[in-house]
């Protein structure tokens, strides 16, 4: 439980930082800058309560958490413009720090719950990448996420290897949490992708013909 908590305060701190700074980009006020960062934060977390059965209400009953989120945003929304466009430069890495940190505490979740494999998995993903693509979508972005370097598929890896029990004490969950980070990023320095189709060309080809 320890480890849970770690990874849940990591997670909690990297995607309401980015939740904010998207906020920001996007000119919103300072209510917007909150609502983005805690729905970026804690908005995976409640579509995996949803889905594996536990009680949305017990989003209330991590008020720590919610502190840590808030304090968060708050500095970031205080600090010089150029530190956050310094942050910017780095965002991929946080973002994957997320990303890795919130993957692990949903496969944990689930396999507490005694989930099968597959919703270990799920759980995983959605703890992952929810939070970011409720934020895109209020922010008016296209989601990262599913149009990005390959980004969801490390989430699932690590539900498949937790939810398998290959990987189970502190250490074994730290060597996940940096080998996800590591997988994400270099996804981003050598640009991985899955394989796409585009109906953008056939579509505007049609429309020219019309």
């Amino acid at each position: 439980m320890e480890i849970f908590g770690v990874f849940s305060i990591i997670g909690t701190i990297a995607f309401a930082v980015s939740g904010a700074v998207v906020a920001m980009e996007e000119e919103y006020d300072i209510l917007g800058v909150f609502v983005l960062g805690l729905v970026t934060a804690f908005g995976g977390g409640v579509i995996r309560n949803l889905l594996i059965g536990v009680p949305v209400t017990s989003l209330w009953s991590q008020g720590s958490l919610l502190k840590i989120a808030l304090i968060a945003m708050t500095i970031a929304f205080l600090l010089p413009v150029k530190w956050i466009y310094t942050w910017r430069k780095s965002e991929a890495f946080f973002d994957a720090i997320g990303l890795s940190a919130f993957a692990i505490q949903g496969a944990l979740y689930a396999t507490q719950m005694n989930h099968p494999i597959s919703a270990v998995m799920v759980a995983a993903m959605l703890t992952g990448i929810g939070g970011g693509i409720i934020r895109d979508v209020l922010a008016g972005r296209k989601p990262l996420v599913l149009r990005d370097e390959i980004y969801a598929v490390w989430a699932m890896v690590g539900g498949l290897v937790i939810g398998k029990g290959w990987f189970h004490s502190t250490l074994d969950l730290l060597f996940l949490f940096v080998l996800i980070i590591v997988f994400r990023m270099l996804s981003v320095y050598y640009k991985w992708k899955l394989p796409r189709r585009s109906l953008r060309e056939k579509i505007v080809q049609e429309k020219g013909k019309a």
